[in-house]
C-alpha cells in the first residue's frame, strides 16, 4: 500500500522499498500479535492474554443469550480455569482469514479457530499504542460442531 501523502507524480515512479517494507512489517507484527492470541488459546496460559489484550478491550457474542459481554478480568478468570486444548491433547485449528488496516494503528482481523466441539470465528479490532498492538475488541461466533 502507499501512502495517500504522496503526489500523483510519485505514484507513476518505481514503489518506494520503505513503504513497502513498512506496511509489510505491519502486516507482519498484528500476525504475530493474532498467532500469540492463539497460543494462548490452546494453552489457556493468561499472561498471553495479558499481552495481547488491551486492558480495556471488550469481549462479546450474541450467539448466548442474553448477549454475553466480558471486560477483561472477567475473560482472564474464564481462562484460567478453563482446561487447555493443549492439555487434552486436542489437535490445534486455528487461520487468520484476512486482515486489514484501517490507519497506522487500527486494524482489523478475521479469524477462525477450534476449541472442544465449537468452531469460533472472531472478529479482532486491534489498536497500536506506544508502538504495539492489543486487540481492543474480540466479538465471536460459536458454531457447535456434530
Amino acid at each position: 500500500m502507499m501512502r495517500q501523502s504522496r503526489s500523483a507524480h510519485e505514484n507513476t515512479r518505481s514503489p518506494d522499498i520503505n513503504v513497502q517494507w513498512d506496511e509489510g512489517e505491519k502486516f507482519v507484527s498484528v500476525a504475530a500479535l493474532i498467532y500469540a492470541y492463539f497460543d494462548g488459546l490452546y494453552t489457556c496460559d493468561v499472561e498471553t492474554f495479558r499481552a495481547v489484550f488491551h486492558p480495556k478491550a471488550t469481549y462479546a457474542t450474541a450467539d448466548e443469550t442474553p448477549l454475553l459481554h466480558r471486560d477483561m478480568d472477567t475473560y482472564f478468570d474464564v481462562i484460567a480455569k478453563r482446561q487447555s486444548p493443549a492439555s487434552q491433547g486436542e489437535a490445534r485449528h486455528d487461520a487468520i482469514d484476512e486482515i486489514q488496516f484501517a490507519g497506522e494503528n487500527t486494524a482489523f482481523a478475521r479469524v477462525r479457530c477450534s476449541i472442544g466441539s465449537s468452531d469460533f470465528i472472531d472478529f479482532l479490532t486491534l489498536v497500536r499504542v506506544d508502538g504495539h498492538w492489543q486487540i481492543m475488541a474480540k466479538i465471536f461466533h460459536i458454531k457447535p460442531r456434530n
